[in-house]
């Protein structure tokens, strides 16, 4: 089988190389065959740096660490579904609605950011990189189930183009291509990307009496005191154990916290995410929570009682801080100031949801948000390093 694919690569090659007809695509062509095959490129000259994780690997086991996320969404996506029209919820059915819903998006999504990344590796006369495969299976888990095909095509040419290509491609963009397309729809569609009628996919079924498709996080949002709003989330059916397994209506990929954890674990023990973010993050959710709870009263906002566990299995933060926070490009270099960078994202996460109902969510803001302050956190990691050097004399 392999030598029958890499006659086929051979044969096709010619077209694809300067003065064949295809010359324009040889990115493409690179593309396609670097899936299935190393590059044959070596260094002829010194330094030479020998690593067993290249860059196609790195992004292939983030690509691994998602495949559980995309899967168990299909299912979570048809078994809210199931519920929703009042059907019984098993596994093989919600199985088949969630892959009709889901699948669509994400070639629609593949489809897009190729046709956008070969546009531009074309014109520029460079490879593709492999970053796209991140960012094309990063942006549909972030999308409701509900969202129109349009919706996702546009919001994909946005993140790649407005949010990575304008600025020189990847490796010079600063903010996180897939974060960035998924704020656009946000700001730009924002009946499409919030409220209670965008996290189930009924197919244009019924909803059963009583049914609602409130998020945890919408719940929390809605809360009046004087209860406690861990009664109230209860109430709804959303106890911890529930927020922390992701069976619950929200986006297609960030709904279990229980992934998110064993995605992080994989991608630190291999070396690719920062563990300095993601405990930083982590710390600053639960150190933030905590010192919420000291200002909580009966009378008060129902929001500053909440546990802070609660914070980190409730919406996006834990797939953001596993995925999107450590994102080697717009996030910062300098190792001490990751721990900065992570704590700011999981306080302001807190923050936003506890003062500002507007954005009950929270994490997709504070990620962006830091990702701008990224540079600035490494000038003056490098600037505090400069200073502690011994001057010439």
């Amino acid at each position: 089988m392999k030598h029958l694919v890499q006659r086929f690569f051979d044969a096709q090659r010619p077209h694809f190389t300067e003065g064949g007809r295809l010359a324009r695509l040889h990115p493409f062509f690179e593309a396609m065959e670097t899936v299935f095959f190393a590059p044959a490129d070596t260094t002829r000259i010194g330094p030479h740096v020998r690593d067993s994780l290249d860059v196609k690997r790195f992004m292939a086991l983030v690509i691994v660490c998602l495949l559980p996320h995309l899967f168990f969404g299909m299912y979570n996506v048809g078994y809210q579904s199931l519920i929703a029209v009042g059907r019984a919820p098993d596994f093989l059915p919600a199985c088949f609605i969630g892959l009709k819903v889901v699948l669509p998006m994400v070639i629609v999504t593949y489809a897009v950011g190729f046709f956008w990344e070969i546009l531009f590796a074309a014109v520029r006369r460079h490879t593709i990189s492999e970053g796209l495969f991140v960012t094309c299976m990063l942006f549909p888990l972030t999308l409701p189930p509900t969202t129109p095909l349009w919706q996702v095509a546009l919001g994909i040419t946005f993140g790649i183009v407005i949010g990575k290509e304008v600025f020189g491609g990847t490796g010079r963009n600063f903010l996180n291509p897939a974060l960035t397309g998924r704020a656009f729809l946000f700001f730009a569609y924002p009946a499409r990307m919030s409220g209670d009628a965008v996290w189930i996919h009924t197919g244009g079924q019924a909803v059963v009496d009583g049914f609602t498709a409130a998020t945890p996080l919408a719940v929390a949002a809605a809360a009046e005191p004087p209860g406690p709003l861990v009664e109230t989330l209860n109430g709804a059916q959303y106890d911890f154990w529930t927020l922390f397994l992701g069976r619950i209506p929200g986006s297609i990929g960030e709904t279990s916290t229980l992934l998110c954890l064993a995605g992080a674990a994989v991608l630190i023990l291999m070396g690719i995410a920062s563990y300095r973010t993601i405990i930083g993050g982590v710390i600053g959710v639960l150190a933030t929570g905590w010192l919420l709870n000291l200002f909580a009263s009966p009378g008060g906002s129902p929001w500053l009682g909440i546990s802070p566990f609660h914070h980190l299995a409730m919406g996006g933060i834990a797939f953001g801080l596993a995925y999107m926070a450590t994102d080697p490009v717009s996030s910062p270099d300098m190792e001490p100031v990751r721990w900065i960078y992570g704590f700011l994202i999981g306080a302001l996460t807190v923050m936003i949801r506890v003062f500002n109902p507007a954005f009950p969510e929270g994490a997709m803001l504070s990620i962006l948000f830091m990702n701008v302050f990224a540079p600035l956190l490494d000038h003056f990691a490098l600037k505090v390093r400069l200073r502690r050097r011994i001057a010439n004399t």
